[in-house]
């Protein structure tokens, strides 16, 4: 049994007075003249009210409207399989004695509804593969983890079934083990240099099968397509290759985009596995709203389901307003959500989740706009989860920017203790610490200052580079010193949910 949380829920924090707003003016005048709005955030274990300018852009919010989900998503995956674009049906690609590898994505997304892509496209293909002749003993599944924490045997029949449990079983059900040198296949380098080493049963089998989900994604526009593959079956020196300030702080990364090197990146990946396999990769992505719930379903060749993928994808989430940029981006972060517990109060993922969110919104700030984050920030890692952390935490006191923590990748992916808990012990991997660095150094790099309202623990949002304040009250007052006393802001209430990437002008 996990521990989400090793202290006390948070009090809700009574909402801040008007005035940082004020200034001389009495508080009714100038609640009529510039209308006051109330917005609650989401802090630590609870929430906290904040009170902002009415023109302020809260998303999600009015500023768009939820798409409709797909009335019948079991009904969409049949047709998706009956007519895959760029590639022949299933049975047309597998038969008698032909060994299949099905690979999913792990726990951190994707929803564990009962008609959740994973959970309905599983029973779909072993039906489908069975009913052309493959022996289901021939089937195997596989858990795109990445460098993930492994997922345990409750959390697979969480978003699974019970059913899919029963059948596959510990030997057919597994989870991708990049640290396994028996289990990893060396493929070199694309032609852009990157290492290649991807999992080896992905190789051999006859058909490789990849369950995506096409959501907005900080890294690379979005997520599915070649990146479940190229993330998740692969080590951390192939993903160390993209993951890392060479690709992350380029020009091209930020905003999100589906054109940047970074995702050019993961389609030679992608390439190279493909170029080892008996057939290409059969994508099946199904593209998801802010509840996980399936908008649209895609199977076929890879390039062919990103396309139509991101294509639908950017009908809801790319949100473009009319207006003026945001001088102030203010961020509810709950101390626990996608990565686990102890992800908004652990200081490394903490601002990574920052950096994520400034990569997500960059069309909509101004360069060099402030970021107020409300985070307890209490110094709780997590230790069980993310025991490679505070390692990188002191490590980057020890560096002037989060790029020279390169220097310490070799040491810190080698150590036995960290691999073996990582092996073992439903870890994550420690070159997970030092990745998402690479991203908390975006929002160090693009911000004049980053505020954290409500630090319980000061020291850790100084070590980050931040600046602690006991209210989001005072962050606000402080920031006036960068973007004056008439700010444009925008709020992102809730981080536990993913989030839209909003534009404003051009």
């Amino acid at each position: 049994m996990v521990v989400v949380s090793q202290n006390a829920p948070e009090k809700k924090l009574a909402s801040p007075s008007l005035k940082p707003f004020l200034g001389n003016i009495p508080k009714e005048r100038f609640r009529e003249e510039n209308r006051i709005k109330q917005v609650r955030i989401e802090y630590g274990d609870s929430t906290m009210d904040i009170e902002v300018p009415d023109s302020a852009v809260v998303s999600p919010g009015k500023t768009f409207v939820d798409p409709k989900p797909l009335e019948d998503p079991v009904e969409a995956t049949h047709r998706a399989l009956a007519e895959p674009l760029g590639s022949p049906p299933l049975r047309d690609l597998v038969g008698s004695g032909s060994k299949v590898v099905i690979v999913f994505p792990d726990r951190v997304k994707g929803g564990f509804h009962a008609t959740s892509h994973r959970r309905v496209t599983i029973p779909l293909l072993v039906e489908e593969l069975t009913a052309a002749g493959v022996d289901e003993q021939d089937i195997k599944l596989i858990c795109a983890i990445g460098l993930h924490r492994k997922n345990r045997l409750d959390e697979f029949e969480a978003y699974l079934g019970h059913e899919i449990i029963e059948r596959f079983g510990e030997e057919r059900l597994v989870n991708q083990d990049p640290e396994d040198p028996e289990g990893i296949v060396k493929l070199g380098q694309t032609d852009q240099g990157d290492l290649v080493e991807v999992n080896r049963d992905v190789v051999e089998a006859d058909l490789t099968i990849v369950l995506g989900h096409t959501m907005g994604n900080p890294y690379g526009g979005y997520s599915g397509g070649y990146k479940t593959a190229t993330t998740g079956l692969t080590t951390w020196r192939s993903i160390r290759c993209h993951h890392t300030p060479s690709t992350l702080h380029r020009a091209d990364f930020v905003p999100a985009s589906a054109h940047s090197h970074f995702r050019g990146q993961l389609t030679k990946i992608g390439e190279t596995i493909e170029g080892a396999m008996k057939a290409p990769f059969f994508t099946i992505d199904a593209v998801l709203d802010r509840g996980c719930r399936q908008l649209g379903v895609f199977a076929g060749n890879t390039r062919e389901v990103e396309k139509a993928g991101w294509s639908a994808a950017a009908e809801w989430m790319q949100v473009g307003l009319e207006g003026e940029k945001a001088d102030i981006l203010v961020l509810g972060m709950p101390r626990s959500f996608h990565y686990g517990p102890g992800m908004g109060s652990n200081p490394v993922i903490m601002l990574q989740a920052i950096g994520s969110s400034i990569v997500r919104n960059a069309r909509a700030l101004k360069p060099g706009a402030v970021v107020i984050c409300a985070s307890v920030c209490d110094g709780w890692f997590n230790d069980e989860w993310f025991p490679a952390y505070r390692e990188v935490y002191d490590l980057f006191q020890q560096c002037t920017t989060a790029n020279e923590l390169e220097s310490y990748a070799e040491d810190l992916c080698s150590r036995p203790e960290y691999i073996r808990k990582f092996r073992h012990d439903f870890a994550y991997h420690p070159f997970h610490g030092l990745q998402l660095m690479y991203m908390g150094g975006i929002a160090l790099d693009l911000t004049r200052a980053i505020y954290i309202a409500g630090a319980k623990a000061p020291g850790f949002a100084r070590g980050m580079g931040c600046i602690p304040t006991k209210t989001f009250e005072e962050a606000v007052k402080q920031a006036y010193r960068h973007v004056g006393k008439d700010p444009k802001m925008m709020v992102v209430p809730a981080l536990s949910k993913p989030q839209v990437h909003l534009r404003i002008g051009d």
